[in-house]
């Protein structure tokens, strides 16, 4: 079955850590990342800055277009960062692997996906 890791964190802390600590978070992303590439295809996504965000409001009438505004959907500190997806045998095998990158900086949720379609490229 497919699992979602999913990443939430406050924007910018981990680009304000010491080199050391960022070395540290980043050495259990390359494990996993380097445990996923040998079982097979995975998918690693790391969001730009929610200040990069545009938002589309759905519109309040029928006949109205969806609003579109600058910034991330809501006023919050923390906020989604990125996500791996990869086939994993159980929950506790997504769990072990979702503890590889667990760290003080970010709350991870794990959880079962379906492929909705659609290819994904690195170009």
């Amino acid at each position: 079955m497919m699992y979602a890791i999913t990443i939430y964190g406050e924007a910018g802390v981990f680009e304000n850590l010491p080199e050391d600590k960022q070395a540290r978070v980043m050495s259990g992303h390359q494990a996993l990342q380097d445990v996923l590439k040998d079982r097979g295809d995975f998918v690693s996504v790391k969001l730009m800055p929610p200040s990069t965000a545009v938002t589309v409001e759905p519109a309040t009438k029928a006949d109205q277009a969806p609003l579109i505004v600058d910034g991330p959907f809501a006023e919050t500190k923390e906020s989604f960062l990125g996500f791996y997806a990869a086939d994993f045998d159980t929950l506790e095998d997504a769990l072990e692997h979702a503890r590889m990158i667990s760290s003080p900086i970010a709350r991870l949720e794990v959880r079962p996906i379906a492929w909705a379609g659609g290819a994904i490229s690195s170009g």
